[in-house]
């Protein structure tokens, strides 16, 4: 009985320590909302009454009660791939059925997504920051603020596996202050407890001219809904839904609190005050500042730890250059991709300076999130019909969030010429890098030329065991990227045969499967020539580093164990000495063909892979193989439509 109640309580602590962790990893976008979505509501209308502030709260409530409670905690949860969230991951459930154009709103909504990912730190920091200006107006914030971004990026080479310990805690921390700040100045105006009656949004939405504006400022409360679903992975459904309960209870009493104060003011508000940091007393003013600094760079944190995510999905599912992905820490999954952290770092300096304060990143704010969103419900839609939902059910689960989220969209496109153009423009620049490098992807595999294994198995035997023929090495490692693991590229076999034969002790032909499932680390192989050729199928999940030159090791370590292998070299001076041999790494690189027969849009296309090519890195470095034993041969990928035309023998007059 004794070891059955230390076993519960173990349990039950090991079960709070998971809830403060998801608090401190998972809600640091939508938690940090406070900080400007009251300001924006009161920047609409700065003459407001009573039932603008009570309408408007009630927007609030009822947007995350619906949009992320039921949305996102209670549906998009359930879509994962194999634990798993987010706008890639749930395409990769998708991408295998019969409609085949889902992968451009996936690319869409990543694309959006990453766009707001570079203008959310700059909003969330210069927001905290900006509470400085209470004690004094010649407070230099843009210095500040840029020091903390930068800050925040050149931790990430470093990893966040030390630091990340504390999010938890001053997160947890965070949200009770909300609540405490809220119900403390509830006793302003009890009156505000009417936003709880969904009557006073919708008379708002229906009667105040400017609706579409003020909910352009309401669905900055739920913005980090997506960032919700997307980290599922590092936490899991359930902490994510049972801690949601404690975060939604916090943020709702801090926009009663806030809109409390506000309804006590009416008449007498002050535009640019911010109502979140108004609510605070005066000593509690300086220990805000720094908590809602604090908040704003775990913020930031979380979403570049998610945009690294969504760009290794990305490359994973060939939606963008494989780039170098560096894994700092030691905990599963934890990457940094320095091109990347570059990119967000220049984005976000250039949101500082470009907007200047945080009322004006808020018209920049929400509009591509908007967009995120909508294409989540698509897939959504998709998804529910993919796992037997009834029809009439995932088409209303469409048409009811389509309507919500579209007139969200309707409301924040009023924000484009005030700044939303510049994530949307992020967001297109990224998309185009997606859509033409899915194409050209696409269009190089339909050309390359496969052949059957078993049509060469004779050849490859002869020649590994003709002496004419000068040795090229002990071992020959071939990268192929086949379909079909009985099937070769007809490149790799003119390698071996045709363009100066290549005799090797032993011929190994890799396929290196980038699988949707994260952690994914396993291999199989099959013997096609008894010690001479063996293929090996690698299977690595988007979240490990793929160090081919080590798993081949393992896997060969395997083999000799079992006696199906024997590495030792066959020069006499060598094998007497037990002295294995060389290993080789050869690549085919394909590169497009001038003189290629195709489609103008297909030829643009390849061009424009050959410009973004230079973007990512070499396969060698991405394979991390060590390229003092690699060959790269470069062979002609020529694009053929139709028959080309024969030239003619002239015939003398």
């Amino acid at each position: 009985m004794k070891e059955a109640a230390h076993s519960n309580a173990f349990s039950n602590k090991a079960g709070l320590m998971a809830l403060l962790v998801t608090v401190g990893i998972v809600f640091g976008d939508i938690g940090t909302s406070p900080l400007y979505v009251m300001k924006a509501i009161t920047g609409v209308n700065p003459a407001y009454d009573a039932n603008y502030i009570i309408g408007a709260v009630s927007c609030i409530i009822w947007t995350l009660t619906l949009q992320t409670t039921l949305k996102y905690v209670i549906i998009a949860l359930q879509a994962d791939n194999k634990g798993e969230g987010g706008i890639l991951a749930l395409y990769s459930l998708l991408k295998n059925l019969r409609h085949k154009w889902l992968f451009v709103p996936a690319i869409i909504g990543a694309s959006m997504l990453i766009a707001d990912g570079v203008i959310t730190p700059a909003v969330t920091v210069t927001s905290a920051i900006e509470g400085l200006e209470n004690f004094s107006a010649g407070i230099p914030v843009i210095p500040i603020v840029l020091i903390i971004i930068a800050l925040i990026f050149l931790i990430q080479p470093f990893g966040t596996g030390s630091i990340g310990k504390f999010f938890g805690p001053f997160m947890m921390a965070w949200f009770l202050m909300l609540g405490i700040l809220g119900i403390i100045n509830l006793s302003e105006s009890y009156s505000i407890l009417k936003a709880f009656n969904p009557y006073y949004a919708i008379n708002l939405l229906l009667h105040h001219p400017a609706w579409f504006l003020i909910l352009g400022a309401v669905f900055l409360c739920t913005t980090g809904a997506e960032a919700l679903y997307s980290d599922l992975g590092h936490c899991g459904k359930r902490n994510i839904t049972v801690s949601w309960g404690f975060v939604k209870v916090m943020l709702i009493l801090n926009y009663l609190g806030q809109g409390a104060w506000l309804l006590t003011m009416e008449g007498n508000y002050h535009r640019g005050v911010n109502p979140f940091y108004a609510i605070m007393p005066d000593w509690f003013l300086i220990f805000g500042i720094i908590m809602s600094t604090g908040a704003a760079i775990i913020a930031s944190q979380a979403l570049l730890s998610g945009s690294f995510t969504i760009f290794s999905e990305a490359i994973s599912l060939n939606f963008w250059p494989r780039i170098k992905i560096k894994y700092p820490g030691s905990s599963k999954g934890q990457l940094y991709i320095p091109l990347i952290n570059l990119f967000l770092f220049i984005g976000c300096i250039v949101t500082v300076l470009l907007f200047q304060n945080s009322s004006n990143m808020e018209a920049a704010y929400g509009l591509a999130i908007t967009l995120t969103m909508l294409t989540t419900t698509l897939l959504l839609g998709f998804w529910m019909k993919f796992k037997g939902v009834k029809t009439w059910i995932s088409v209303s689960f469409m048409a009811v969030f389509i309507f919500i989220e579209g007139i969200f969209l309707v409301s924040n496109a009023a924000k484009f010429m005030h700044g939303g153009w510049y994530t949307i423009m992020l967001a297109a620049i990224i998309f185009a890098i997606m859509f033409v490098w899915q194409k050209a992807v696409k269009i190089r595999n339909k050309f390359i030329e496969y052949r059957k294994y078993d049509d060469h198995l004779d050849i490859i035997s002869d020649i590994s065991k003709d002496k004419e023929i000068p040795l090229h090495a002990s071992n020959l490692v071939y990268i192929s990227k086949s379909d079909n693991p009985k099937e070769v590229e007809s490149k790799i076999m003119y390698s071996i045969i045709n363009k100066h034969p290549k005799r090797a002790d032993h011929y190994f032909m890799i396929r290196v499967n980038y699988d949707d499932t994260p952690h994914k680390l396993e291999y199989r192989y099959e013997v096609l020539i008894p010690e001479t050729l063996i293929s090996i199928d690698l299977y690595l999940g988007y979240k490990i580093e793929p160090k081919v030159s080590v798993y081949l090791r393992q896997i060969i370590e395997d083999m000799i164990e079992k006696g199906e292998l024997d590495l030792t070299s066959n020069y006499p001076s060598l094998k007497k000495r037990n002295i294995p041999g060389d290993f080789r790494f050869i690549i085919i690189h394909r590169l497009f063909s001038p003189s290629s027969n195709c489609r103008p849009f297909e030829k643009l296309v390849m061009q424009l892979y050959g410009i973004l090519s230079k973007m990512g890195i070499t396969t060698e470095k991405a394979l991390s193989l060590d390229t003092s034993n690699v060959t790269v041969e470069n062979v002609p990928l020529i694009i053929t439509r139709g028959t080309n035309r024969r030239i003619s023998l002239a015939r003398l007059s």
